[in-house]
């Protein structure tokens, strides 16, 4: 990832697979924003939080921090555009987003398909500045959509 040390996109990647990503029972916090939800994940002197507003339509923003200084953030916005297939398509955005790489930790891989379900990852730019769209396809039609757009901080 361009612009971005390996340790730090290590980082990226690990936090994560162990927040909206896992299997397991997610690291949420507290919100600091009422009415939000939140999580978190630390390691060293890095911290990771994203916080977000809505489930089948949603609006968030991510930020990590390399000791108390926020580094790097990513905001977004999406949803479901059929809420009939909420649950299904919620638990293999998951797994799609556990594919997240160091290459481009920023979300899901380009293309990751399993059963009916295909999601596409179509972004630009690099860890610096970067904007993309996710989509998820059932047979071929699209039920879920998200924007994002981010980077680092100076």
């Amino acid at each position: 990832m361009t612009s971005v040390g390996p340790q730090f996109a290590n980082f990226l990647v690990e936090a994560k697979r162990n927040t909206y990503a896992s299997e397991s029972p997610i690291n949420a916090s507290v919100p600091i924003l009422e009415s939000s939800r939140q999580l978190q994940y630390s390691s060293g002197n890095f911290l990771y939080r994203d916080i977000y507003f809505g489930s089948e339509r949603f609006s968030g923003i991510e930020v990590a921090y390399e000791g108390k200084v926020p580094i790097w953030t990513m905001v977004y916005s999406g949803g479901m555009l059929s809420p009939t297939y909420s649950a299904a398509v919620y638990a293999f955005l998951k797994k799609a987003l556990r594919e997240v790489s160091t290459e481009f930790p920023v979300r899901g891989p380009k293309a990751f398909k399993e059963s009916l379900f295909t999601y596409e990852n179509h972004f630009n730019g690099s860890g610096e500045r970067f904007h993309g769209e996710e989509y998820i396809l059932s047979e071929g039609v699209e039920v879920y959509q998200m924007n994002y757009h981010g980077g680092l901080i100076k």
